[in-house]
């Protein structure tokens, strides 16, 4: 089954990183991304730039479209990328997504991909 791994960080926690912290947390999720390619489940995954470049498009009655700058939900945490992965079931996606490096107050949701 494949999942959608989504993580969710306070986008201001790495605002105050150092140098040399913030290329731990990359390392971190370059070795992880690299043991999930060698055990297989890794289909794709991407770290997304910072909300400040997001466009919304909202349909609104009728189908009326407008455009916003900024994410479209306002919350304390920001999708920050996410894994797609193909799993046995939603366990192994849980023990992957367990061991994503978030900051503090970070969230990782999981997801299954709807299959048609």
């Amino acid at each position: 089954m494949q999942y959608m791994v989504l993580i969710y960080e306070p986008e201001e926690k790495y605002a105050g990183l150092n140098e040399t912290a913030l290329t731990e947390v990359v390392a971190k999720h370059m070795a992880l991304s690299a043991e999930m390619r060698e055990a297989g489940v890794l289909l794709g995954g991407d770290g997304l730039e910072g909300v400040a470049t997001a466009t919304t498009i909202v349909t609104g009655a009728g189908g009326a479209q407008t455009l916003h700058d900024g994410p479209f939900a306002e919350t304390h945490e920001q999708l920050g990328g996410y894994y797609l992965l193909d799993v046995a079931d939603l366990d192994a996606a849980i023990a992957w997504a367990r061991r994503m490096p978030v900051v503090e107050g970070g969230k990782v949701e999981v997801r299954p991909v709807m299959t048609y």
